[in-house]
């Protein structure tokens, strides 16, 4: 008789268990539910309002749902002076910059992790003092102006291909590589950059996705360094233009405006540029490609973030 007493009290206790466990998810999935629609509805309301009736979304009165489709801002915003340009440009710094610092990245973090290394702690400690400190905006613009680099494309390029946050993952990331990998190739008559590039770069695809992830990204929505550095028109990068377009709205649709004024029977008035079509056609525009490559690299973000922050 008590045992069975016994039996159903832990049934009883089980069924309460899981019942808590099961609100428990529930109101993970809620909360979870809610951060993702409130982190998506701030694209999702540049896109319905870029796509809307223009004087509706002048208005404000374009929130959950579209109205009056259309895609003319879209044609009318590209054929924008100087638009294309600056994509190619923005397409090539982080293209360029972001190969350059996942190969800057992937090299220091495993000559600091060998120990045969000249001075190997000294410059280590060299490169990560500089995240604490800097030289200030006068100093470093007088830098690129005597280096050559203003009014130049590798301005881009260049200063951000050593990233002392993204060379401590990538180091501690090679710590938890079994150093018996690199002992065998060095056995097989390997050197150092073999080693490198046939041993350590092919088992480190996780962490180098994350810093891929981090530069592209950083590259991709960088401005003020084209507000620094670059006075000609041909090196704007696209997030520049995105923010003189923001600035001056009202200008570019008024003259998109007279551009298209001559088809004033084929363009209505609720496709006619306004300053908010343009600010959200634009930003659209801008967000869109970096939003799509971000998936790509998901899978390893995890993984590479996790494995890269802890050692062993």
């Amino acid at each position: 008789m008590e045992i069975s007493m016994k039996n159903i009290k832990k049934k009883k206790h089980k069924e309460i268990r899981t019942r808590e466990d099961v609100a428990f998810n529930i109101f993970n999935y809620l909360f979870f539910f809610i951060i993702m629609l409130l982190c998506a509805y701030p694209f999702y309301y540049l896109i319905i309002n870029s796509i809307s009736n223009n004087e509706l979304s002048a208005l404000g009165d374009i929130r959950f749902i579209p109205e009056g489709l259309h895609l003319e801002n879209y044609r009318q915003v590209l054929q924008l002076d100087g638009l294309s340009l600056a994509a190619v440009v923005s397409v090539a710094r982080t293209v360029i910059g972001t190969a350059g610092t996942v190969l800057a990245s992937a090299f220091l973090g495993f000559m600091f992790t060998q120990e045969k290394m000249w001075k190997r702690k000294f410059w280590y400690r060299f490169i990560i003092i500089t995240m604490y400190f800097n030289a200030g905006l006068i100093p470093m613009f007088i830098t690129m102006k005597t280096l050559g680099l203003t009014n130049n494309f590798w301005v881009y390029v260049l200063p951000a291909i050593v990233q002392p946050f993204n060379i401590i993952l990538v180091k501690t990331y090679i710590e938890s590589i079994p150093r018996s990998l690199q002992e065998a190739a060095e056995i097989d008559g390997a050197n150092i950059l073999q080693v490198f590039f046939k041993v350590i770069l092919p088992n480190c695809t996780p962490i180098l996705a994350t810093v891929a992830i981090f530069s592209a990204v950083a590259q991709w929505n960088s401005f003020q360094d084209t507000l620094i550095y670059i006075t000609d028109q041909k090196l704007y990068s696209l997030q520049y233009l995105l923010y003189t377009y923001i600035n001056q709205a009202n200008s570019l649709a008024q003259m998109v405006k007279n551009t298209t004024g001559s088809m004033a029977g084929v363009v209505s008035a609720a496709t006619t540029q306004t300053p908010t079509s343009i600010r959200m056609t634009v930003s659209v525009i801008v967000v869109l490609p970096i939003m799509f490559i971000y998936p790509l690299f998901q899978r390893y973000f995890v993984k590479g973030i996790m494995l890269g922050a802890v050692k062993g």
